[in-house]
């Protein structure tokens, strides 16, 4: 076996930062109280003990601690790299792309104001959602919704967000992602009309929903269709992670876990993208508005087992764990099946895997952190796709 000194560095994104408001239901402000009590009471407790046994005497063994209501417990660390939540991810091969084009999670613009790198002719205002990480776009008033800052896109690209209702929703207007071909990036109303288009819509219901895909070519309409999907249904209170990937003619459509489009001559091949529109049409009934955020757009995958052998490191960007845990989110299937057919491809090589976190905190607990995410990675490999772990190493 050759033992290569190379390195697959998982840049391990996350997000961070709690919303500063609730926009519909209180479990997030709930379950923030309960913490703080339960950390009084657990110093409280601390300070007793201490006292205690300064008196010669034994202290009470102290409760197995409970979750704070309205939130979810966590599984022990030591466990999480045992248990990933794959099942439902088996058929997912979405792998996101390696340069980043296009990043807008709307850190930069303040509550309630409309983003400043965007377009529209409705109405809309960056807000936070109780339970939910990060800044959302709240499309409040019908029409189109654009990023500016999107003026080209290759050949070969990846387009994620997230798209949330409130559980509340039950029909309304459908929400229209398209990826046009326009004559003037000014004046992107006329967007339906383009040359080039394809279109992916949803429509959540209350238990399922619609997903449909529509695509004009060279000036003139040519497919559409449409199908039901769970992935949509309102009543879940989570949101839909949608990922878009474009090969040439051939686009994908996922919704979470599932594919649901995959169109081998979605566009012409004379198509030259150059914009994403957002729309709802006709007006937006409160109750029933959206909610997008954490837009990512980066150029497609790499030729991961190239990336390996010529330059001796590959970096996914890819492979997703919770907050501040160890745990493998399911999405990261299709990048782990990516490096898993490499090694398989390549019986003779090792690889080293070297995880990474985000800068909050202090240095050796991220360290520590890094190192777990690094080692849930390499049981997964070998867990999930039968690599032997001998040929793995981790670090942080």
């Amino acid at each position: 076996m050759r033992t290569l000194a190379l390195c697959v560095v998982m840049v391990l994104a996350t997000a961070v930062g709690a919303p500063a408001a609730a926009q519909f239901g209180g479990i997030g402000n709930a379950a923030r109280r309960a913490a703080e009590e339960a950390k009084k009471a657990a110093d409280a407790k601390a300070k007793s003990d201490a006292a205690t046994k300064k008196e010669g005497e034994q202290p009470a063994p102290a409760p197995a601690p409970q979750p704070a209501a309205g939130s979810a417990a966590q599984p022990p660390a030591a466990n999480a790299a045992a248990a990933p939540a794959f099942e439902s991810y088996s058929k997912y091969d979405f792998v996101p792309g390696e340069k980043v084009m296009a990043l807008d999670d709307f850190s930069q613009d303040a509550v309630g104001d409309f983003p400043a790198k965007w377009n529209t002719n409705g109405s809309g205002e960056i807000v936070t959602i109780a339970g939910q990480q990060g800044r959302w776009l709240k499309l409040t008033r019908g029409g189109f919704f654009t990023p500016e800052f999107i003026t080209q896109l290759p050949d070969n690209f990846t387009l994620e967000f997230d798209v949330m209702v409130a559980p509340t929703f039950t029909s309304g207007s459908t929400l229209n992602v398209a990826l046009a071909e326009l004559a003037n990036l000014k004046e992107p109303a006329p967007w339906q009309s383009s040359n080039n288009t394809f279109t992916t819509t949803m429509t959540p219901g209350p238990s399922e929903g619609f997903s449909g895909m529509i695509t004009r070519q060279d000036g003139s309409s040519a497919s559409a269709n449409q199908v039901s999907t769970a992935q949509l249904a309102a009543k879940s209170n989570r949101p839909v992670h949608v990922s878009l990937w474009r090969q040439r003619q051939r686009v994908r459509v996922y919704l979470n876990q599932d594919k649901v489009w995959d169109i081998p001559r979605a566009l012409a091949a004379s198509a030259k993208l150059n914009a994403l529109i957002v729309f709802v049409p006709g007006m937006v009934d409160p109750s029933m508005e959206y909610y997008v955020g954490n837009l990512r757009v980066a150029t497609g995958a790499p030729d991961t087992r190239n990336k390996l052998l010529t330059e001796g490191k590959w970096v996914s960007h890819g492979i997703l764990f919770d907050v501040n845990s160890d745990r493998i989110k399911g999405e990261s299937y299709g990048s782990l099946k990516e490096i898993a057919g490499v090694l398989t491809e390549t019986a003779d090589l090792k690889v080293q895997i070297v995880g990474h976190t985000d800068s909050d905190g202090d240095d050796a607990s991220n360290l520590d952190l890094s190192k777990r995410r690094a080692a849930a990675v390499k049981t997964a490999l070998t867990s999930q796709f039968g690599i032997e772990a001998g040929r793995m190493d981790t670090d942080g």
